[in-house]
């Protein structure tokens, strides 16, 4: 990184360097044309002031001097005067564009580049009184003959500014990216690091996705922890029933008693393992679900009715009332939310006490509650129990059976329909939990 920001700092300071270099010589140059061009006007004013320019033989003066050519052009392109040449050997110059503007304007001027690229000459034409063009001309360095001359020093002054150049890239981009490195070296406080002002929302967002995945590995590894715990108890008792049936320390009512006890634990297992594979199925679904419409009022019904028997083996009384309403959903999974919730009240009532499902449609969102007369679940316990394998009462899931997945279960399938649950539960007088849909569908396709 720290290369990548040096080589682009360095390129950019390059750059910069170079166009400063032709803007400024660009500048510089077009000013000194301006300048010619001033001087050779006034030469030219001066020249046409003088009466005895009109008549070329009365002119003494050695223009040379002063690196300064004067022509004298009549109307008609002939030269008549010039002070360098052999007007006998000259062509007729009126296309030439000073002479043609002068003729038209009253005054012109041009720049013509010589052949070998090292000279410019400037010309200013000014129209006399009696019709002919006086032309100043002047040679003068070109651009690239001016940049030849100066490279030495160019070239020095280029160096220079390199290794600045190269010196303070270095140290910007150590600054740059030491905030970043202080970041990195310390994912744990990474909001603590004095950063820009534009890195503060990029670094709150990658100390947010820290302690997300610390969250999850510390979620993973106590999952792991507590399937293996979990797990275990029920192959223990497997184990020990069965060491004692084949070492012949049962007989008779005993090893019924056993086998009862080890179809038990198999079913525990069967039961556990189909809770994880579960999860894990919904840990990792990528592709999206086709949902349908279906009747949220059936679904309950009909699960209700199912564990009706189950309500009854705890004393507990299950009733439904509520009216039709639909939902886009899994069916599936929706049965598994229902089942889950309705089984978690039944397993943790009193006896003789209840659990009521109530379906309807509220402000156009289909409502499913399920409020029990239950145990209750403690305030410091409601945050956590749609955990896996967290639970309030740990004697009283095992007696019952509970895996300890059913609510996280639940919680999935929640979050896969994009719905909203609420739960209120005080102890000793039952939980009640709220799941509020997206919207009603009104017909079934």
């Amino acid at each position: 990184m720290k290369k990548k920001i040096n080589r682009q700092l360095l390129f950019t300071s390059s750059m910069t360097v170079f166009i400063t270099f032709v803007i400024v010589v660009s500048v510089f140059y077009q000013i000194f044309q301006g300048q010619v061009i001033e001087d050779l006007r006034t030469y030219a004013h001066v020249l046409a002031d003088f009466e005895n320019i009109q008549n070329s033989e009365q002119i003494e003066y050695d223009f040379s001097v002063d690196n300064v050519r004067i022509t004298i052009i009549t109307s008609e392109g002939v030269v008549v005067y010039d002070s360098n040449a052999d007007i006998g050997k000259m062509d007729n110059h009126s296309e030439r564009p000073e002479v043609k503007e002068a003729l038209a304007h009253g005054e012109g001027q041009s720049i013509r580049q010589s052949s070998t690229m090292n000279m410019s000459t400037y010309y200013y034409t000014v129209l006399l009184k009696d019709g002919n063009v006086l032309r100043v001309a002047r040679e003068s360095h070109s651009i690239w003959s001016i940049i030849y001359r100066a490279l030495p020093v160019i070239v020095l002054t280029l160096v220079a500014l390199g290794v600045v150049c190269v010196v303070l890239s270095h140290f910007i981009t150590k600054s740059l990216v030491a905030p970043i490195e202080k970041m990195a070296a310390d994912m744990d406080h990474i909001t603590d690091v004095n950063v820009y002002e534009e890195l503060v929302p990029f670094a709150e967002t990658i100390q947010q996705q820290h302690d997300a995945i610390l969250k999850n590995t510390n979620m993973r590894q106590e999952f792991t922890a507590n399937v293996s715990h979990e797990l275990k108890t029920p192959l223990a008792a497997i184990s020990g029933y069965s060491e004692l049936i084949e070492n012949g320390m049962a007989s008779g009512d005993d090893v019924v008693r056993f086998a009862a006890g080890i179809h038990q634990s198999a079913n525990r297992l069967l039961v556990l393992i189909n809770d994880i594979i579960r999860l894990s199925e919904l840990d990792v679904m990528e592709q999206e679900i086709p949902f349908e419409t279906i009747s949220l009022y059936d679904i309950v019904r009909d699960s209700v009715d199912m564990l009706q028997v189950r309500a009854e083996n705890r004393n507990v009384i299950l009733t439904m009332e509520g009216s039709p309403c639909n939902i886009l959903g899994d069916r599936q999974m929706i049965e598994e939310l229902i089942y889950n919730l309705c089984d978690n009240a039944i397993c943790y009532n009193n006896v003789g006490g209840s659990v009521h499902v109530m379906v309807e449609t509220r402000n156009g969102h289909p409502i499913l509650e399920v409020k029990d007369t239950g145990i209750g679940i403690p305030k410091k316990h409601q945050e956590r129990i749609f955990e896996r394998f967290y639970r309030v009462d740990k004697s009283r899931s095992k007696s019952t059976g509970g895996t300890g997945l059913g609510l996280a279960i639940v919680k999935h399938i929640v979050a896969v329909h994009e719905a909203e649950m609420k739960l209120e539960s005080e102890v000793g007088k039952g939980t009640d939990i709220l799941i509020t849909f997206q919207r009603n569908v009104e017909t079934l396709v």
